[in-house]
């Protein structure tokens, strides 16, 4: 092992990833992670799931050398050089832009895969003036220092651990940060109910005949644009819900949820929902957005995905706010909304970053100053890079006193 410097995490995350306070009002568990054991029942907790095949980057900041960010890398498989090279540059980027000088490097996975990337990692942090504080590889329930060739303490077999039944995973578990088996569980969270198919497409085409029946009546009356009234029912709808959540209640019935998720269709209705993530009402707006979510019929999943994805970011969990981007774009590949918050996540901004550029009011008047009768299926606020290198790049869980960052590169 390397010097034994220590890490630590301050749980739960508050909103400013370069501050090591909490919140007003937030309780602190402090966690340190001083052995190689230590670190590695960590990691999991602060991705949010146990990594497989994986290079795993987390930066220290401070004098208590706390995590202030984590990333995760697939590995390249088979090996690939150009690939490792942009782990390695990328990795260094983002901690330089963190300003961070000091970093932990973990790979999860056998050595030929493992080895090459850690390599060329430590190449680029060492260029960039980062201090590697240590560097593991993991595999089968054993791990291996690569900056140590004592053999009196760092084996050729290895050391066997087993992160589950660390003293750390109870405390970040007891802290609120548990840890899913891997990232397909995370994924699998946000899936519909099984055996839900039928149910969720029959509720979906009720709403349909619903908003198709308000286009009726406006015709018939002449007193209101069909658009129109369909987009201020909507916001009427979509607000009550948030405000519902906001009270601590929920939305139980199948049809309210896929009546919202249609709702959300209309851009106007999604950016007036967007306007009002409040970081405050954060963990209320995860639960709305992932009941909409899970209740919708695929062609309405790419609105509440990507709202699920920006508050997940609000909250620290870009692990979560990624697995909400892949159902947004699997659903619709150049979904806006979802290729902006990806492409905020790939560069490694923090949740402080995750601000809402436009009020309610804002968002209103943009709207109402198009030409009249014009469809909402324009780009409102939502404009982003639609490019490839933006999408599913990164998988970022991170916070402010302990964060928690994971990117995938494409190729």
């Amino acid at each position: 092992m390397a010097d034994d410097k220590g890490t630590s995490a301050a749980t739960p995350r508050p909103n400013d990833p370069r501050s090591s306070q909490p919140s007003s009002g937030q309780q602190v568990t402090r966690v340190t992670a001083g052995t190689p054991d230590a670190l590695l029942a960590l990691v999991p907790h602060l991705l949010g799931f146990y990594p497989s095949s994986s290079v795993v980057v987390l930066g220290l900041g401070g004098k208590r050398h706390r995590v202030r960010v984590t990333f995760r890398y697939d590995l390249p498989d088979p090996p690939d050089a150009a690939h490792e090279a942009d782990i390695a540059e990328h990795a260094a980027w983002v901690l330089r832009r963190q300003r961070l000088s000091m970093a932990v490097l973990i790979g999860y996975g056998p050595m030929p895969l493992v080895m090459p990337v850690l390599a060329a990692a430590m190449d680029s942090l060492q260029a960039a003036g980062i201090e590697l504080v240590e560097a593991l590889r993991a595999d089968g329930g054993r791990y291996w220092s690569v900056l140590c060739s004592d053999p009196a303490c760092c084996p050729a077999e290895g050391r066997s651990f087993d992160p589950g039944s660390h003293p750390v995973a109870a405390a970040m578990s007891q802290a609120g940060l548990p840890a899913l088996p891997d990232r397909h569980a995370l994924a699998r969270t946000l899936l519909p109910p099984a055996g839900s198919t039928d149910a969720i497409r029959q509720s979906t085409r009720l709403a349909e005949r619903r908003l198709g029946d308000l286009g009726s009546e406006s015709r018939a009356d002449g007193t209101r644009e069909p658009q129109e009234l369909a987009a201020s029912t909507g916001r009427a709808a979509v607000q009550r819900a948030i405000r519902r959540y906001r009270a601590g209640d929920s939305v139980t019935s199948g049809d309210e949820l896929a009546w919202l998720a249609v709702l959300l269709a209309d851009l106007r209705v999604r950016d007036d929902a967007w306007a009002r993530m409040n970081h405050r009402y954060r963990e209320a707006h995860i639960r709305l957005w992932t009941d909409v979510l899970r209740a919708a019929a695929p062609e309405y999943v790419p609105a509440p995905a990507s709202l699920l994805a920006f508050t997940a970011w609000q909250c620290g969990n870009g692990a979560l706010a990624c697995v909400a981007i892949d159902r947004a774009l699997a659903a619709r590949p150049g979904y806006s909304m979802a290729l902006l918050i990806a492409e905020a996540l790939e560069a490694g901004l923090p949740p402080s970053a995750a601000k809402l550029p436009m009020t309610p009011a804002e968002v209103a008047a943009s709207y109402a100053a198009q030409s009249t009768g014009s469809s909402a299926q324009g780009s409102g606020r939502a404009v982003g890079s639609q490019s490839a290198r933006a999408r599913s790049r990164a998988d970022m869980r991170s916070g402010p006193a302990t964060s928690g960052a994971s990117r995938r590169p494409s190729g």
